[in-house]
């Protein structure tokens, strides 16, 4: 067998020689240096009705995002009427005093643009997006939206029975149920945040046009509104556009509102919800912790994400790759309400769904997990990989206007400066072991957790009692 080359073959990486032809190819394109990069600061005014404006200009981004942020929270609804801030929001796109609901959406339709609105506990938000070229005529809609709703009667019927379909569906889905139970365990029965986001099937029964309107009237007018307008903004003259459309909306001024402070009760306990016949448990175990404007922020987030943010964190590691029990198990931190008052918290939990069999195990391992967490620490490894995580995505993270406008808008409703998100990027790099294992370890006391299970309770109750992580108690799935 012959070693004498191939007269085919070429050395040269460049060109390729077949039955005497050869190729040349262009040089392999090589990595630039990293250009450094820092969330987007923007430039915030008033305009002359009070409606605050953040700007943002972000080249290439010629799909604008339009975010406008209405102090109309949940804990403002009426008593026995939970939901109708979500329906107000709903019913933004059904028609306005110019336009009917097909005429609306056919405009929208024309010029590229979508509209979308849901309420939550700090606002109701309205978002638009558009190409630039057709962001002038497409502000006009959003501005008549907000100025003019028409709430029609047979329009906020259609809605509410959506609504009401849409309950029984949530109700089925395991990962819905837990979080609508923990939520009723957390916070006091008093207390809005307590009860669905959206209304149940009593309340959103009995919201109709008159309600909406009523809500409508008494909580949103420009001077308590945030618009964040974030993309490609070159050759737009942003300030006549919005003098000639959000600007003619007209309201009163309002008096500043005082929030209720968020409280709850981590005593150590287990729900099993009951779902007979289930192959799978669907786990959610959570507590109430420090917001967006505690110092411990930044190392809460960083250890959180050791914990559970990713597969080749703690909890995947055991629950997932060492012993085959889920295909992956989640710790996060969820701001409910953010506020330099203190009357603000964030829901720190873990979620995920493990095999009916093993449930009983996964639990006891999880557990294990804290416990060592607590005993042991975080590792410099663990820590250098979620910083490297967190930090080094962020730019692909902010690739859109959407991304971009979303972030302001969510650092206007929690009363946070307008560089938050930057600086906590700069602080998360900063970040040490030490301090991450001590955020993380406080955020999930191994005998401070609400822990709820949907899933067989005739299979797993008495292996869960056997834990010893607090009084179980069994509640229909229904």
């Amino acid at each position: 067998m012959s070693d004498a080359p191939n007269p085919a073959q070429s050395t040269d990486p460049g060109t390729t020689s077949t039955a005497g032809k050869s190729m040349e190819f262009h040089p392999r394109p090589q990595g630039g240096r990293p250009k450094p990069w820092a969330f987007p600061a923007p430039e915030r005014s008033r305009l002359d009705n009070g409606l605050t404006v953040l700007r943002c200009h972000r080249p290439g981004q010629q799909v604008v995002a339009v975010d406008v942020s209405l102090e109309a929270p949940l804990y403002a609804e009426p008593k026995g009427l939970d939901g109708v801030a979500t329906i107000m929001a709903r019913a933004f796109s059904e028609g306005t005093d110019k336009l009917d609901a097909e005429q609306f959406a056919d405009e929208l339709e024309r010029y590229g643009a979508s509209l979308d609105a849901y309420a939550d506990h700090a606002s109701v938000r309205v978002s638009l997006e558009v190409p630039a070229s057709r962001l002038h005529k497409a502000l006009g809609l959003l501005s008549d939206a907000l100025r003019a709703p028409a709430f029609p009667e047979g329009e906020i019927e259609r809605l509410v029975g959506n609504r009401l379909d849409e309950i029984p569906l949530e109700m089925a889905n395991p990962t819905r149920r837990a979080a609508k139970e923990l939520a009723h365990e957390l916070y006091p029965a008093d207390a809005r945040m307590s009860r669905p986001r959206q209304g149940t099937e009593e309340t959103v029964a009995r919201i109709d046009a008159q309600a909406v309107r009523a809500f409508y009237d008494a909580h949103v007018r420009p001077a308590t509104a945030t618009a964040v307008v974030v993309g490609d903004l070159e050759g737009v003259d942003l300030d006549a556009a919005l003098a000639g459309t959000l600007g003619t909306w007209q309201g009163s001024a309002a008096e500043p509102r005082q929030a209720p402070p968020v409280t709850a009760d981590d005593t150590g306990r287990v729900v099993i919800v009951d779902r007979p016949g289930s192959v799978q448990t669907q786990l959610l175990i959570g507590r109430i912790g420090p917001d967006r404007h505690d110092r411990v922020w930044p190392a809460q987030v960083l250890g959180a994400y050791c914990l559970g943010g990713t597969l080749t964190s703690r909890l995947d590691r055991v629950l997932r790759e060492e012993k085959g029990y889920t295909y992956g198990v989640r710790a996060f931190s969820q701001v409910l309400r953010s506020s330099a008052d203190a009357t603000g918290a964030a829901l720190l939990a873990i979620s995920g769904s493990v095999a009916t069999d093993v449930t009983g195990p996964a639990l006891s391992d999880l557990w294990n997990v804290l416990r060592t967490l607590a005993a042991d620490g975080l590792t410099e490894e663990e820590r250098d990989v979620a910083v490297q995580n967190l930090v080094g995505v962020a730019p692909l993270k902010y690739e859109t206007a959407a991304a971009v406008a979303d972030t302001l808008a969510e650092q206007v409703e929690q009363q946070l400066p307008d560089d938050f998100q930057a600086r906590v990027y700069t602080q998360l790099a900063e970040t040490g072991t030490v301090e991450a294992t001590a955020a993380v370890v406080n955020a999930f006391p191994a005998d401070r957790l609400v822990t709820i299970l949907v899933g067989d309770a005739s299979q797993i109750a008495d292996p869960v009692r056997e834990l010893g992580i607090g009084e179980v108690k069994v509640v229909s799935g229904g």
